[in-house]
């Protein structure tokens, strides 16, 4: 046999630097490898949201930049509105578990019983901070000081300024209407500060002093920076909004997108200092948004518009596919595949495992039953095998004191890779119809009767663990306790913003 040709070999060495372009960098395995994680979860913001997906208008560049050199999981799917996503996040199975049934009314308390993954981070050694919105019970015990965080910066209740009958309410100051995202007073470990500035900007700083600090130590850890927005009200620095209204937008659009870019440059300016402080050599960066889209209309020179979104029919709150799917971008400087898409069904509850297994962390006895699953084999290698599975999706919501039972097939749904079981009667062929368009129960009864029966023995085994279904009103708001007592006894002090 002839000795193949320099012209030949030329050829295979391009494929195979053709094909490793699209596999991860590193062939060990990722499980205890034990990076810095960095997690940047965004409220209400949609795949329509971001010019890396299509929006035509609004400008993302820091994201979309991201978008381009991340691993990208195109199937991710999270819960329909706030507290159930986190507390899927944080406890690996489906919010209903660990009693967060809604996003108010003593029902977004996740039950004590609940270990979180942050806690089990704590005891492999990694600190642990969080910058912004908790959402998971203000009353002390609750509290992410209490759940495995070693930094806490963050306001009350499911937004800065909500108060709510019960315990879920904000700090008094916040309050107010106008310019309620500015100047916020925040709880930073154990003592409310005074903050300057808007609320983005400053959860990012905070973090980002935070993150600087561990750097420096050597010390592993993982970076929790939460966002308020773009929630509504819609409110923006003036420069990001007046952008918008100079276009002819009106208010909440202009308010809404502009809080949308300043998270694309404070999500720059994260990226530059990693680089500047040669911080990305050992850490995983993810983006991702909390539930679908909201604010999907708006008006223009006084006109109606539907605005963009990425082709889905719905969003918050939605049991449709608008309303849980999500985009999640996971970068990992030579160790992640640059611009690689991975297609296998994956939601929040798999961060648990992967989280853990990449910290190398125990897993103790009696902890609650996980539903997800790690998700490294896909990190690993992009096509690796996946079984299929079934993600259940409830909005929840129901008014406080009705039975659940009368509720049970209202507003949910049943996912797998390709089919989306609607509200116990609509099918949607997901893999070819992926917007929803065509009702096909009909011409796949055998799908029907399938999810039907998984969807029903799910509800029988959650049902009981609904905790907070009964849970009275607590008489007192904690965090306005809080601050009453403080401002009594010690003031409030001025936060001593980190130096970048």
């Amino acid at each position: 046999m002839k000795p193949p040709t320099p012209a030949f070999r030329l050829f295979l060495l391009s494929l195979v630097v053709l094909f490793s372009a699209a596999l991860p960098l590193s062939a060990k395995s990722l499980e205890g490898s034990r990076p810095n994680i960095i997690f940047v979860l965004t409220d209400d913001q949609g795949m329509g949201d971001l010019a890396c997906f299509g929006n035509p208008i609004i400008s993302t560049p820091n994201l979309d930049k991201f978008y381009a050199q991340s691993t990208r999981f195109t199937e991710m799917h999270v819960s329909p509105t706030c507290a159930p996503t986190r507390s899927a996040l944080f406890s690996g199975r489906h919010e209903f578990k660990n009693g967060v049934t809604h996003t108010i009314l003593e029902r977004e308390i996740m039950a004590l019983s609940t270990t979180t993954f942050p806690k089990l981070l704590q005891r492999a050694g990694y600190e642990t901070g969080i910058f912004g919105k908790w959402h998971l019970g203000d009353e002390d015990a609750h509290q992410p000081y209490s759940r495995g965080f070693s930094e806490t910066f963050i306001h009350g209740a499911g937004g800065i300024g909500q108060a709510y009958e019960g315990s879920c309410a904000d700090f008094p100051p916040n309050r107010e209407t106008e310019g309620r995202y500015f100047d916020n007073v925040i709880l930073h470990n154990d003592t409310i500060v005074q903050t300057e500035g808007f609320c983005t900007d400053v959860f990012f700083q905070a973090g980002l002093g935070w993150i600087k600090q561990q750097h420096e130590a050597q010390t592993p850890y993982f970076a929790y920076i939460t966002l308020n927005a773009p929630h509504g009200p819609m409110l923006a620095p003036e420069r990001y909004r007046n952008k918008w209204l100079d276009q002819g937008w009106d208010a909440n659009t202009a308010g809404r997108y502009g809080m949308i870019e300043n998270i694309d440059d404070n999500f720059g300016l994260l990226i530059q200092k990693l680089r500047e402080w040669d911080a990305l050599e050992n850490t995983l960066v993810i983006f991702m948004t909390d539930n679908g889209q909201a604010g999907r209309a708006g008006k223009k020179d006084g006109k109606s518009v539907r605005h963009y979104t990425a082709g889905f029919k719905t969003g918050k709150g939605s049991p449709y596919e608008g309303g849980t799917h999500v985009p999640s971008f996971w970068y990992w400087e030579g160790v992640l595949g640059q611009g690689v898409d991975i297609n296998a069904l994956v939601a929040h509850i798999d961060f648990f495992k992967t989280m853990t297994e990449l910290a190398g962390a125990e897993m103790p006895a009696g902890i609650q039953a996980i539903d997800g699953r790690s998700i490294l084999p896909l990190l690993e290698n992009s096509n690796a095998a996946w079984e299929d599975r079934h993600l259940f999706i409830h909005k929840g919501r129901w008014p406080k004191g009705e039975d659940p039972e009368g509720w049970k097939f209202k507003d949910c749904a049943v996912r797998s890779q390709q089919w989306r079981f609607v509200n116990n009667t609509e099918l949607f062929d997901i893999a070819n119809d992926p917007y929803e368009k065509v009702d096909v129960a009909a011409e796949h009864p055998e799908v029907v009767a399938e999810m039907r029966e998984a969807y029903d023995t799910w509800w029988a085994e959650t049902r009981p663990l609904m905790v907070n279904e009964d849970r009275p009103f607590t008489p007192e708001q904690p965090q306005a306790v809080r601050y009453h007592q403080q401002l009594a006894t010690r003031g409030i002090p001025v936060w001593d913003a980190p130096a970048l």
